[in-house]
């Protein structure tokens, strides 16, 4: 899964597994800048934020990552190792 995450740093940002759904939460800083006086339009929040992410596939919990880079959150999501089985039909 790719999230576009710009402006958060990763110190501030948690990913956790909760069954099957992702949360991805943190907390973008407003930048510190003393020379901005008025801003005029917005295009990004800032503050807290969260998303739940139902995840509806067979998946490997343990070996679920994350990484940050240039504004991206990539979170691999490796499949489950179970493989269809044949299952013997027993008989009296």
């Amino acid at each position: 899964m790719r999230v576009e995450i710009s402006g958060v740093r990763g110190e501030d940002l948690r990913v956790n597994m909760d069954g099957d759904l992702l949360r991805v939460s943190g907390v973008r800083q407003v930048p510190v800048q003393s020379d901005v006086r008025r801003l005029h339009q917005m295009e990004i929040a800032f503050g807290p934020f969260e998303r739940a992410i139902r995840i509806a596939v067979p998946f490997d919990r343990e070996q679920v990552s994350a990484h940050l880079e240039d504004g991206f959150l990539l979170v691999s999501l490796p499949k489950s190792g179970a493989k269809p089985r044949q299952i013997e039909v027993e008989t009296a």
